[in-house]
């Protein structure tokens, strides 16, 4: 354990609390298996100090395809990647008042992807999250071609999936990323 940084140690130490907090959102995975993951993937780690940076509280989260993913579980959509539209050419599209930059171009700087609709809801059945916010989802090429962009927030005790146009960005709008966990070897 010397060997690693104490910045890396500071990074597993909170993760393996919140995994410990949370076994609702990854009941059959230990965290011994999960830490020797991220100990053997420097890059890994990475992706996830930069998803806790920008406000994701990441964990691990088994989603639809039943695969352990290091998710955004950030109560709503991280306060660091807020104010964002959906992806590079709905960013140049806009004449005035530019966001900084898109959701899809912050992510993938990140090392990350955004959840599409069925990873977004499998992450809401062991939430409930964005309930004051929400989050842009990764679009169909079909809809996305056509100017829109999906996003997904949490109502009334269930998860919605709704369009908007792509070149939209609010205050209270923002993305989750997730990550596969996977050993390199």
């Amino acid at each position: 354990m010397s060997h690693l940084k104490e910045e890396t140690m500071d990074l597993l130490k909170l993760l393996e609390k919140r995994f410990n907090d949370h076994p609702n959102r990854h009941e059959s995975l230990k965290w011994r298996e999960v830490e020797k993951t991220l100990k053997d993937n420097p890059s890994l780690l990475n992706v996830i100090q930069a998803m806790e940076e920008s406000g994701g509280d990441p964990d691990v989260v088994i989603l639809k395809d039943g695969n352990p993913y290091y998710v955004d579980c950030s109560k709503e959509t991280p306060m660091g990647r807020r104010s964002v539209c959906y992806d590079t050419p709905a960013l140049k599209s806009r004449k005035k008042h530019p966001p900084k930059t898109s959701a899809r171009a912050m992510a993938k700087a990140m090392g990350a992807s955004l959840l599409n609709e069925e990873d977004y809801l499998a992450f809401q059945s062991v939430g409930p999250f964005d309930t004051k916010t929400s989050s842009w989802l990764e679009t169909p090429e079909s809809l996305r071609m056509k100017g829109g962009a999906l996003f997904g927030d949490s109502r009334y005790g269930r998860a919605f999936i709704y369009h908007n146009g792509a070149e939209s960005y609010y205050q209270a709008r923002g993305f989750r990323t997730k990550i596969l966990l996977e050993s390199s070897s």
